[in-house]
């Protein structure tokens, strides 16, 4: 069996509905992109029509949000209110990040409208994928 194979086939294996896997997905992806807005505050500003000083505080928020987030899918034990939070802080950025758009708010380019409503769609697919988690870690 080729190594692409054994990939994929290992990845078949992860249940993305159990609760600590979908809070440790959002934890990775979160921190990725916030280092590379902290990273590439400049350019990224630039290509999205944004202060880069608003790109870098983003990035910053999102790296502290991602930490909370991998903590509370580490945590032994997790209490209801955790992953509840996390799914309402990712409904409250993806309704902003529209909101953003749909004002203009801003003005970012079109690639930056664009990247900035993908984001908003990953984001309220984290959510919706840790509704489904939590409902059924409670059954």
């Amino acid at each position: 069996m080729t190594p692409a194979i054994t990939a994929i086939t290992a990845l078949r294996r992860i249940d993305l509905t159990a609760l600590p896997v979908a809070l440790r997905l959002d934890a990775v992806v979160t921190a990725a992109n916030g280092a590379a807005y902290l990273v590439a505050a400049g350019p990224l500003g630039e290509l999205f029509g944004l202060d880069a000083l608003l790109v870098r505080v983003a990035g910053a928020v999102l790296l502290a949000f991602a930490a909370v987030v991998w903590l509370a899918a580490c945590a032994p034990r997790m209490s209801r209110p955790a992953p509840v939070t996390i799914i309402g802080v990712n409904a409250a950025w993806a309704i902003g990040c529209f909101a953003a758009v749909l004002t203009d708010l801003g003005t970012p380019t079109t690639i930056g409208a664009v990247w900035i409503v993908a984001q908003a769609l990953v984001v309220a697919g984290f959510a919706e994928l840790q509704v489904i988690a939590l409902r059924r870690a409670t059954r």
